[in-house]
């Protein structure tokens, strides 16, 4: 499983669009009290659920991970995690996926400028004060040394998405097969 993480309009829900259109990658859905975005489908970009149904789940431990995020909870469920799928989640997420799938994940770090995000917030319509609040919140909770492992950090600095896919599905192939052959 390749697990992207990375703050706020770094280019990950991008990325990894283009890696499941252009290179055999599926989608992790994974789940969310959040409301959903203009155009997000339920199931497609999430499975938006209420705050009690997403409770019942994780007290019946089908998921591996959750975390809250912006005050919306977020959670992987174990049944999702297979090979070539690809997930993005936070770091308080990707340790805990870690913990429990160490070799069966893929992690990669997205950092991108701050200068660069905000404009990407401000292009989707995002409130001046949510980004704000965004940026501050982001620059802490995705910094490096918060995470447990990591197996790249891709700088995007702005230039092509699906020169940075094209990297990260070689990045993630060949990790695959040095674990295959290790084990």
């Amino acid at each position: 499983m390749l697990t992207l993480i990375g703050a706020s309009a770094s280019g990950k829900t991008e990325i990894a669009k283009i890696l499941i259109h252009d290179y055999g990658f599926q989608k992790l859905v994974t789940y969310t009290t959040r409301e959903p975005r203009k155009n997000e489908q339920d199931g497609i970009d999430y499975h938006f659920l209420s705050l009690r149904a997403f409770l019942e789940k994780r007290a019946r431990n089908e998921f591996v991970e959750t975390a809250e995020y912006n005050g919306n909870l977020y959670g992987t469920s174990f049944n999702d995690v297979r090979r070539d799928r690809v997930v993005i989640v936070e770091p308080k997420g990707a340790n805990a996926l870690y913990e429990k799938l160490e070799n069966r994940m893929v992690i990669v770090l997205l950092e991108t400028p701050k200068s660069i995000r905000a404009q990407r917030m401000i292009a989707r319509g995002d409130s001046l004060e949510d980004i704000e609040k965004r940026l501050e919140a982001d620059e802490e909770r995705f910094d490096i040394h918060r995470l447990h492992h990591v197996d790249w950090v891709i700088e995007n600095r702005g230039g092509s998405l699906e020169r940075l896919a094209e990297k990260l599905q070689s990045f993630y192939k060949e990790e695959v097969r040095k674990r295959e052959r290790e084990n």
